[in-house]
């Protein structure tokens, strides 16, 4: 049973209102032969905002998971897409971001959730606290701007949407903004940030992109047992020995593929084709 009779010819709603469908619709459209929808007036942003002033309602994957719910709703059909996106600190990397990105298909006719994802540092995303044009005008050029827009608030978490300036994306504006914050905020400062939405942010546009190829991926994997879509690992297991001593490494020697339809698992060794840990890599070699 080929992977794509399960999505062919199929109407999928993708539950957007920041022009994500721009490099989502063409991807799952060759892939997988559906139709993408994007449902009118859909305010995403009932489900959380970036600058803060909306929380989002549990997390990544459940607000993911709630767009595409009333997607389904608003739409009547039996399929959605929906895009999710976080910045935080790098784990490992101090002053670095990273942008994850996930892409879900929920299948109702078919009972199937399937997740893509994409962890990247090629993000932009950034902040600071001017107090006058010059530095707002330097901060945008670190940044990318005008390419990318920026936000200027009133302070780092607001109250609401009035002390937000979204989307700006010219020079003019960003003066005009950071003017009128400066004259009617109590400190005389204006908060400033990127605009991490999707229409606004060519750089997440492309990593949404790959998420949504990582999505495609997954559902190509099929159950060997039931042949379902998103056969996926759950699991990874460290201990890649050492080239040199032998000894186990904490890199992945083997990971665990499962179906979430009828529960088969597969484990699959030396997933990244190699067989032996760089002695570099050993905590006894090089401690």
């Amino acid at each position: 049973m080929p992977t794509d009779s399960l999505f062919t010819n199929r109407v999928a709603a993708l539950a957007t209102m920041h022009q994500k469908e721009k490099v989502i619709a063409p991807i799952l459209e060759a892939e997988l032969g559906i139709q993408v929808i994007v449902p009118q007036n859909f305010n995403t942003d009932a489900f959380g905002t970036f600058t803060r002033e909306i929380k989002r309602p549990g997390n990544q994957i459940e607000a993911a998971k709630l767009k595409a719910e009333k997607a389904l709703e608003l739409t009547g059909q039996t399929l959605a897409i929906a895009s999710e996106g976080s910045f935080a600190l790098h784990p490992e990397i101090p002053f670095i971001s990273i942008n994850r990105e996930i892409v879900i298909l929920v299948d109702k006719n078919n009972n199937l959730t399937i997740l893509g994802e994409e962890f990247s540092t090629d993000t932009n995303h950034n902040h600071i606290v001017v107090e006058n044009i010059e530095q707002a005008l330097n901060f945008g050029k670190k940044v990318g701007f005008p390419e990318h827009a920026l936000v200027a608030m009133f302070r780092e978490f607001p109250q609401d949407e009035n002390e937000v300036i979204k989307g700006i994306i010219t020079e003019e504006k960003l003066v005009d903004a950071v003017n009128f914050i400066i004259k009617n905020s109590p400190t005389g400062k204006v908060h400033l940030e990127t605009d991490m939405r999707a229409m606004y942010n060519p750089t997440r546009m492309k990593n949404i992109a790959k998420a949504t190829q990582n999505l495609v991926e997954k559902i190509h994997s099929r159950c060997p047992k039931c042949f379902t879509p998103g056969f996926e690992i759950v699991r990874r297991i460290q201990g890649l020995p050492c080239a040199m001593c032998y000894t186990p490494t904490s890199l992945t020697l083997a990971v665990i593929y499962q179906c979430q339809k009828c529960g088969f698992s597969q484990e699959k060794r030396f997933p990244h084709g190699i067989e032996y840990a760089d002695p570099g890599q050993c905590m006894y070699c090089n401690p």
